[in-house]
């Protein structure tokens, strides 16, 4: 099916250190971009504005026939938004996912993007239904349109991704011999919401909650995001107890590729996560994680007793930390689809995209 679909690799900028963008690339096996924007960090304004105007710039020059985007980002909505002025088909892989907050950043993207789209994958049930109490309807049929969409249940991409990649990174990282992580039970954290990092007292506060862990023996590991340490390193009025940048039970270290985050999830005992896709790559790799939100777009993880939302409260964080020790999770059911979404994906856009 690959041949029958000619694709072109738009790269924004939005990620651009070498450990979070690069890496990528090279250990998955991603085609170059044939265009980067190179926008780099911004303002939500500035960066969105920016990559709208020079990604039509691209479009009107390429002229696909459809523009596919992933996610939530600002990317994501920025592509949408061009193409969909361009009258080029939207194409929205993750739809119909909602955290009910619409202060959040990512709500707004997931919202407008799927409003503009011509073909929306959701991954569960709980994103299509999401979508259909928006008015969205499944009794539309071919040829869809931006006013009549196809509204399909496809599972998830990143599932299909950990099932095929968990094997090669077993052979491709290192890093659980190199950090002697082999023998040793670890709880892995994760914080680069601008919420949390950009906010002086829910950092000081997710800080204090994962010195709490590492107090009680629990070895932290934190790959940090470099937005979180410029802010950690301005913080102070920390307690010296709970200062988890002089700890000796936390070990801090850069961000991670691919497979290295793939052999830390796999490995450690919880995850202590903002991030919505490591939320979800706990639950393939059957890891209780907390959550440093007030809310979540994968739901189904809390509603099926894997998750627990601590939000930036020290005392919560630490409570979930206790509470999956004593009584881990018992079972994970399938809820992110059987791993072959891409591929069903990919067969709707070739039959429905002329």
């Amino acid at each position: 099916m690959h041949n029958e679909v000619e694709q072109l690799i738009l790269h924004t900028g939005q990620h651009y250190d070498a450990n979070m963008s690069q890496v990528f690339f090279d250990q998955l096996d991603i085609p170059r971009p044939d265009f980067n924007l190179e926008i780099g960090s911004l303002s939500h304004g500035q960066q969105t504005g920016r990559m709208i105007e020079r990604i039509e710039r691209f479009l009107v020059l390429k002229k696909p026939k459809a523009v596919l985007v992933f996610g939530d980002t600002n990317t994501t909505l920025a592509g949408a938004l061009a193409a969909s002025k361009l009258h080029i088909p939207v194409v929205h892989v993750e739809a119909g996912l909602r955290s009910f907050r619409k202060t959040m950043p990512e709500e707004i993207n997931r919202i407008l993007t799927d409003h503009v789209s011509t073909l929306l994958f959701t991954p569960t049930e709980k994103g299509f239904l999401n979508l259909i109490n928006e008015g969205f309807s499944s009794e539309h049929y071919p040829p869809y349109r931006v006013d009549s969409p196809l509204v399909y249940q496809s599972g998830d991409v990143m599932y299909d991704n950990a099932l095929y990649f968990a094997q090669k990174a077993e052979t491709h990282s290192e890093i659980n011999s190199q950090m002697n992580l082999e023998e040793e039970p670890f709880v892995l954290s994760t914080i680069h919401r601008a919420e949390n990092t950009d906010n002086e007292a829910r950092l000081k506060e997710i800080l204090k909650g994962l010195g709490s862990i590492a107090n009680k023996g629990v070895k932290v590991v934190l790959p940090l995001h470099p937005r979180t340490r410029k802010y950690m390193e301005s913080l102070s009025g920390i307690d010296p107890e709970l200062d988890i940048q002089k700890h000796p039970g936390v070990q801090i270290i850069e961000p991670v590729s691919y497979f290295d985050m793939i052999m830390l999830e796999n490995k450690a005992t919880m995850i202590i996560t903002d991030s919505g896709g490591v939320q979800k790559e706990a639950y393939f790799f059957k890891k209780p994680s907390v959550i440093l939100r007030e809310e979540t777009e994968w739901t189904e993880i809390v509603d099926n007793n894997a998750a627990i939302m601590a939000g930036a409260n020290a005392a919560k964080i630490y409570a979930a930390f206790e509470r999956f020790s004593n009584f881990p999770p018992e079972d994970y059911p399938d809820i992110f689809g059987d791993g072959n979404a891409s591929m069903k994906i990919c067969k709707e856009i070739v039959e429905n995209i002329q």
